[in-house]
């Protein structure tokens, strides 16, 4: 076989794997055929007519996206995770990270398509996307505000800011990323087994989860949109301005997921139209809780490590949050010939990227704290189907018995006497009012019934 005819061939196997399964033959049809076409330039067409008609499908198009945003995404992370100069004591735990997360994203996607099918629904469809676009845009980020807060700064009163903050002695980059890598796989796990066919969720609890849980990362997002501490209030609300928001977030953080449970039970039950096993019920509201705190987690540390690392390198951005001179920790403890302006920005700068380890921390907690939720959830729901599982099993529920039925009347049902005055019934005129009657009198329905004088 010639090279050009190796290409070809190896052109047809990607363009057979790019198809859905049930356009496959169609397309190795269209191939086959450019063999009865003259060879050269007509043929050449002939090809490229068939490669511009598999591209047109819609799941050709999504997969070349796909492949896009995360070469795009993989090519961005390794930029940040290999720096020019100077390389700090982070900089080889965000190259494990980088190389460990794209295995990742890479790997269980392939897995998950071969053992648990590809997401047949449009809300799984996105909420994949949603959360593929998440991690690999936070990537980067977490990687560029890493290597900014592993790094000491030259001038004499920036580093005594930084030894006071960042407090290098204290931190192990190795052992936040093994962490970080370890929520990312479960994460990414958990959300392509609740995309999936086999998983048996319906679309409207992927909807209730992650509507209540983007709400809800919003609302913590706006509370610390760079992170929190005991030694720097939120910049752009300080002080007491911000309790309003914080009595809301953890109210939210408790009844955002028991909302989205009962949503979620609801449309599932309403759209079944007949009655649910319990445990068809728990996996709905369990995976609606779980995922309102993990979508919750993901956008409040999505935009909150995406507003730190903007902070950093726009001054403009800086000014507006923390309103000009706004003294933190760091800034506090030195005299006062050394709290120049350009160490009150640096101040800003690295306890936002300290700070930003609390957005780690919500990934962790929030599901972890849902889980108690979780399972009283599901206790009562198991509790609810088997109360009305004692009650009266015929329809209409566990009333008091009604009457018994009639017994079946002979003839089909038919009665006897009803037949045999059916006739009269019918000529006879509406009832009037009996006038006086004389002693040996008959009425007219007495002639009619037969009764003697």
């Amino acid at each position: 076989m010639s090279g050009l005819g190796r290409a070809g061939a190896a052109a047809l196997r990607g363009a057979t794997r790019l198809v859905p399964a049930d356009r496959r033959d169609w397309v190795e049809a269209v191939w086959a055929e450019a063999a009865e076409a003259p060879p050269g330039l007509r043929r050449l067409a002939w090809r490229a007519g068939g490669v511009r008609l598999i591209a047109r499908e819609a799941v050709v198009v999504r997969r070349i996206g796909g492949t896009l945003l995360f070469a795009v995404a993989a090519v961005a992370a390794g930029r940040a995770a290999w720096p020019g100069s100077p390389a700090t004591v982070f900089t080889p735990a965000a190259r494990v990270n980088v190389i460990t997360t794209v295995l990742l994203l890479a790997g269980l996607p392939l897995l998950a398509r071969w053992f648990l099918g590809p997401p047949d629904t449009r809300p799984a469809r996105w909420l994949r996307l949603g959360c593929y676009a998440t991690l690999l845009a936070l990537l980067p980020v977490v990687n560029a505000v890493e290597q900014f807060s592993y790094t000491p700064p030259r001038g004499s009163a920036e580093l005594r800011v930084y030894l006071l903050v960042a407090d290098p002695s204290h931190r192990s980059p190795g052992g936040a990323g093994i962490v970080v890598l370890v929520v990312i796989g479960l994460y990414l796990a958990a959300i392509l087994w609740m995309t999936s066919p086999r998983s048996g969720i319906a679309p409207a609890t992927l909807v209730a989860g992650a509507s209540a849980g983007i709400a809800f990362g919003l609302v913590m997002y706006t509370v610390a949109p760079l992170g929190l501490s005991q030694d720097a209030t939120n910049p752009w609300l300080p002080g007491s301005d911000v309790d309003p928001l914080m009595v809301l977030a953890w109210l939210m953080l408790f009844s955002c997921p028991v909302v989205a449970s009962v949503i979620a039970d609801r449309r599932y039950t309403a759209a079944s139209g007949s009655p649910v096993p319990a445990g068809d019920r728990i996996r709905q509201t369990v995976t609606a809780a779980l995922l309102t705190s993990m979508t919750g987690a993901l956008f409040a540390g999505g935009a909150g490590f995406a507003t730190t690392l903007a902070m950093v390198r726009e001054a403009w951005l800086r000014d507006w949050l923390y309103h000009g001179q706004h003294l933190l920790y760091g800034v506090q403890n030195l005299s006062a010939d050394l709290r120049t302006l350009p160490a009150i920005a640096y101040s800003h700068e690295i306890t936002g990227s300290v700070d930003t380890g609390v957005f780690f921390a919500m990934l962790i907690i929030f599901p972890v704290m849902t889980a108690a939720l979780n399972v009283w959830v599901a206790l009562s729901v198991a509790s609810g189907d088997t109360a009305a599982g004692h009650g009266d099993q015929r329809p209409g529920g566990g009333g008091p018995p009604g009457p018994e039925p009639a017994p079946d009347l002979p003839d089909g049902g038919r009665s006897a006497v009803t037949d045999d005055y059916a006739g009269l019934a019918a000529g006879v005129p509406g009832p009037r009012e009996p006038g006086p009657r004389e002693p040996g009198q008959r009425t007219e329905q007495d002639q009619l019934v037969g009764i003697p004088r």
